[in-house]
């Protein structure tokens, strides 16, 4: 029997992440967002609720506790809900953490992870983007070749979020006919970090591109050792995961758009009551119900161990152009209003235009 319930468990996580976001992340959205930066402390204060730490293993200092992708989908959903920026900014180390968790070697998690369960937030982070109007996220142009019983590593890596602080960089590359991931410390002989991205959207997230020219690791930094990784598994936790964060992005935009129309007033009545307006909103509402049902369906393919390329692939199909489409119309209910910074909903808008073209930035 199919039920569309959510468990106990799941209804306390999104009512905490609700809570969250109202008090902490969406009054903190529009500094962050002009100031282009996120404060170390509401870093800190996102990772004390233990997103990351209650889903790693009790050997490396974790709670243990199961991770749930269609949980993490609805906690994502309410964190962007209050602001996609920050909600990106506080899990972007859960994909570098639950990549090495789910396919590392045991050395690879016994030297890794337990940076990922202390009290201050532990930066570290995907590489996976790379600056070519051509980008496959499946046909990678950076390369990795074996040598020596090293790996080197050649090419560039752009929007790689927290790039600025990460002390580890989990980079995907072409090796041979396979993708795969290696682990990069951020001193690593031949890494460049560039200065911070300007971007159109996301502005407090901080990001950066990585040069890789001749990067020498060593065969254990290969995500899995000799056996290699399922990048396609990574990538989909990331589609995942952008859907999400999409999904709580356009709920921001209805919720908003849903009062200022009911207070609007134009030619003696509130402009809710036009139809134009009326059938808009209901249509943007029908269009996040679909994204989300579409997003938690790959993150329970994901949840069953089993292959979710199609789902998640189809799910940030759909779900990143209603987003933007929902983005553009709630820019189009507030008339004039919409492109001013009085109101959130052209900050959304931007946020939506960029998240659209991204992968590998979360995971859930």
């Amino acid at each position: 029997m199919i039920s569309f319930s959510l468990t106990d468990e799941q209804q306390s996580a999104r009512d905490t992440m609700r809570a969250f976001a109202a008090a902490a992340v969406r009054p903190a959205a529009r500094d962050c967002d002009e100031n282009a930066a996120v404060p170390d402390a509401f870093l800190d204060q996102a990772w004390g609720l233990g997103l990351v730490a209650t889903q790693l293993g009790e050997d490396v200092g974790g709670y243990g506790s199961p991770r749930s992708p269609l949980t993490n989908a609805i906690v994502l959903e309410e964190l962007a809900c209050g602001d996609a920026s920050l909600a990106l900014a506080a899990t972007a180390p859960a994909a570098f953490a639950w990549a090495v968790a789910d396919q590392g070697t045991a050395e690879q998690k016994a030297a890794l992870l337990p940076a990922f369960c202390g009290e201050r937030y532990a930066a570290a982070t995907l590489a996976v983007n790379e600056p070519s109007p051509a980008f496959d996220v499946s046909r990678q142009q950076t390369r990795a070749e074996a040598n020596g019983g090293d790996y080197v590593l050649s090419g560039r890596k752009c929007f790689v979020p927290m790039a600025d602080r990460a002390a580890h960089f989990l980079v995907t590359a072409t090796l041979g006919d396979r993708t795969e991931a290696f682990v990069v410390a951020r001193d690593a002989a031949g890494l460049r970090i560039s200065d911070g991205e300007k971007n159109l959207g996301l502005k407090p997230l901080p990001t950066a591109t990585l040069t890789l020219d001749g990067v020498r690791v060593p065969a254990s930094a290969r995500l899995g050792g000799a056996a290699g990784a399922d990048v396609a598994r990574i990538v989909n936790q990331g589609r995942v995961a952008l859907c999400a964060t999409l999904t709580g992005l356009s709920r921001a935009v209805l919720e908003f758009c849903v009062p200022y129309a009911k207070e609007r007033v134009a030619f003696d009545e509130p402009i809710a009551k036009k139809q134009s307006i009326a059938f808009r909103l209901a249509e943007m509402h029908m269009e996040i119900e679909c994204a989300r049902w579409m997003t938690w369906k790959a993150a329970s393919r994901l949840e069953q161990g089993l292959d979710a390329t199609k789902e998640a692939h189809l799910a940030r199909r759909f779900v990143t152009a209603k987003a933007m489409w929902i983005a553009d119309n709630g820019v189009q209910v507030l008339g004039g209003h919409g492109f001013i910074r009085d109101h959130p909903v052209e900050m959304w808008y931007r946020n939506a235009r960029t998240l659209g073209v991204l992968e590998g930035i979360g995971a859930v």
